[in-house]
């Protein structure tokens, strides 16, 4: 019994890592005013027929902070790509010098700050949602182990390590969340 508690403790420990690295990632697609290569990983390209993503085509750098520089590996995709940029609707205007497609980044108004602080806080609801219910789960788990024979200590002791392990991860979440945050509200 102590093993399959284990197995379940476990489980729930990489669901959560899963949430925590969702998370992550969607915050990483919430532009702060800065320019990150990041903001492109939405845009797919059409690559002699097929959706490719952008960075599959080409490097992407970022020579400051306010611009995007995108260096096709041929010349030819240097309109699809502009045109792909403009159809991803994230709020760019690419313009190209022949060589590279530049996207400029603009700079955040204080209204569409307070907009992306909103959008983060409720992204890490939804992460914390997602810690809740996972949690919820084992609990439900252990409760039918305890009818099948588990020990009233057993499923206190593991209630327990999974209300660490819950706790553990919404002060990871709200540490990434404060950090947005403040990229956000930064000027």
């Amino acid at each position: 019994m102590e093993e399959e508690v284990q197995l379940y403790l476990d489980d729930a420990k990489e669901r959560m890592q899963k949430s925590l690295e969702h998370l992550i990632t969607e915050l990483s697609k919430i532009r702060a005013g800065k320019a990150t290569p990041s903001i492109l990983d939405v845009v797919s390209v059409d690559y002699y027929g097929t959706l490719t993503p952008l960075s599959k085509i080409s490097n992407i750098n970022t020579p400051d902070a306010r611009t995007i520089k995108v260096q096709p590996w041929e010349k030819n995709m240097i309109e699809p790509i502009e045109k792909a940029i403009m159809k991803a609707n994230i709020g760019l205007n690419p313009s190209n010098n022949g060589e590279v497609v530049i996207v400029n980044i603009p700079v955040l108004t204080e209204e569409r700050r307070i907009n992306l602080a909103k959008q983060v806080k409720a992204e890490g609801e939804n992460a914390k949602v997602s810690i809740r219910s996972i949690r919820r789960d084992i609990n439900e788990e252990l409760k039918k182990m305890q009818k099948d024979g588990l020990s009233e200590d057993l499923k206190k002791d593991a209630e327990n390590d999974i209300q660490k392990l819950t706790d553990s991860y919404n002060e990871l979440i709200q540490k990434y969340l404060d950090k947005k945050e403040k990229d956000i509200m930064t000027i």
